[in-house]
């Protein structure tokens, strides 16, 4: 499962550069090969693995039910595209809150399964403990604040964080904390845009928006939503810049008209015998 690791043209290091010279950080998800390597090709700086997988490409009800296992399988189907970007993985839920020895196993099977770094949600004392200990044994790490996905349960739903001048000074010490750790990034998910502006510009790394605004140092939105392919639901912060769902089903449907009315395969797309071959299986049937 694992693929040959070299260092990308991307590192931890140009994040840091970009926030430096206010050069915008440019992330999407991904979870296949091919989607990964058109984006790659197209120059994006970074690729999320994101545990988002389990809802837009495994049909599941929540990210909630994502294993190590899944996200192994697709952050090697990522890698492999991915030749000059960042490969950042997604650390399922429960995978690295029992233990901080097996939370960092599980981040290294990520890194052995081709992934550059790994993410995780939260900052609680644990949390921190896990980044750290993540980071000293070689292994890059991206913060997740705001709405975190995996306690969706905890926050009651899909509620925008960080809606007072308090919570957003809680998610700025978070924040802070994350990047005393190690940390070298972290997203801000559904955050208002002048609570974001303001933690990013009150931290030394670079800050990945996804529903916080305009100000962040950096932007991530799920592939299946710029590329309109996940029909089921568009959040109000993703903007669609293709419509791949009726592209997928207009093809289908015109596959399937040919198959029916027997235009498909013509002449140009079917192999034939020798003329001698051919003779020889006429003489077989006889």
């Amino acid at each position: 499962m694992s693929v040959e690791t070299k260092l990308k043209d991307v590192t931890v290091s140009t994040f840091l550069k970009k926030k430096e010279n206010k050069e915008k950080i440019t992330m999407l998800t991904a979870y296949d090969c091919s989607t990964a390597k058109y984006f790659d090709d197209a120059g994006v700086d970074s690729i999320l693995v994101g545990d988002s997988l389990g809802m837009v490409v495994l049909g599941y009800e929540s990210t909630h039910h994502v294993t190590m296992t899944e996200m192994q399988i697709f952050t090697a189907a990522v890698s492999r595209g991915a030749k000059r970007c960042l490969v950042v993985a997604d650390m399922p839920f429960m995978s690295y809150h029992a233990s901080i020895e097996e939370a960092v196993k599980n981040a290294g099977e990520l890194i052995r399964a081709g992934a550059s770094a790994v993410k995780l949600e939260g900052a609680t004392d644990f949390i921190l403990s896990v980044v750290k200990r993540c980071v000293e044994s070689g292994i890059p790490v991206v913060g997740h604040l705001g709405f975190t996905p995996q306690y969706l349960n905890v926050l009651g739903g899909y509620k925008i964080q960080g809606k007072s001048a308090q919570n957003t000074k809680f998610i700025l010490n978070q924040a802070k904390k994350l990047q005393e750790a190690g940390a070298f990034a972290v997203v801000l998910e559904m955050v208002p845009e002048e609570s974001a502006k303001l933690i990013t510009e009150n931290l030394d790394v670079p800050t990945i928006g996804i529903g916080a605004g305009r100000y962040t140092d950096g932007q991530v939105l799920v592939a299946d939503d710029i590329l309109g392919k996940y029909s089921e639901f568009k959040p109000k912060f993703a903007r669609r810049y293709s419509n791949l769902k009726d592209i997928i089903s207009e093809a289908a449907k015109n596959y399937i008209s040919d198959v029916t009315s027997a235009k498909f395969p013509d002449e140009s797309e079917v192999f034939h015998l020798s003329e001698e071959e051919h003779s020889a299986l006429k003489e077989i049937i006889k």
